[in-house]
């Protein structure tokens, strides 16, 4: 069998079965199911359902219990609607991959909060330094000076430069 063909099964079977838990199935156990996807054998006998079940670790085995009850309705429902030789057996199987990609999600969060953290705490070397620390004076006072020459020019208004067009006795 070509794995095209195998892929297409696999994709009736998901459409058929994830219709059918949604809205056929009546039982209570199984409750916040999302079917991810299908494995078909190539001889198309046995199907795998993989599928997410949202909730606590014993909802999650009570819809894994109330799924696997429900396999001979669920085989039904495939042999109703998709026309092949042998109706494939299901099985299901739990997919943890929602769960760790969201466990995944929280550890980067954690990582991303401690960095900022890191990045918010005074670094020691720049404590201890005395020569940045003569530096960052020097840069402070030669700020101070050239904000005290500019209030200065402010203030004067009389100060115009000879070229300037608001200068009254400039020559135009």
């Amino acid at each position: 069998m070509s794995s095209r063909r195998l892929l297409k099964a696999g994709e009736a079977i998901r459409e058929v079965v994830s219709m059918a838990i949604l809205t056929e199935l009546r039982d209570p156990r199984v409750k916040n199911v999302t079917v991810i996807g299908v494995e078909v054998a190539p001889d198309m006998r046995e199907a795998k359902i993989l599928v997410s079940i949202m909730g606590s670790e014993s909802q999650q085995a009570t819809s894994l219990r109330g799924l696997k009850n429900s396999a001979g309705f669920l085989q039904s429902k495939i042999a109703e609607r998709i026309e092949t030789r042998y109706t494939p057996k299901l099985t299901f199987v739990a997919d943890e991959g929602v769960k760790k990609s969201l466990a995944l999600a929280q550890i980067l969060d954690q990582l991303a909060l401690e960095k900022q953290k890191d990045q918010r705490a005074p670094d020691a070397s720049s404590v201890s330094n005395p020569v940045d620390d003569e530096l960052d004076e020097e840069l402070d006072e030669e700020e101070e000076a050239s904000t005290d020459e500019s209030d200065e020019l402010s203030e004067n208004e009389k100060v115009v430069h000879r070229d300037s067009p608001y200068n009254p006795n400039a020559q135009v």
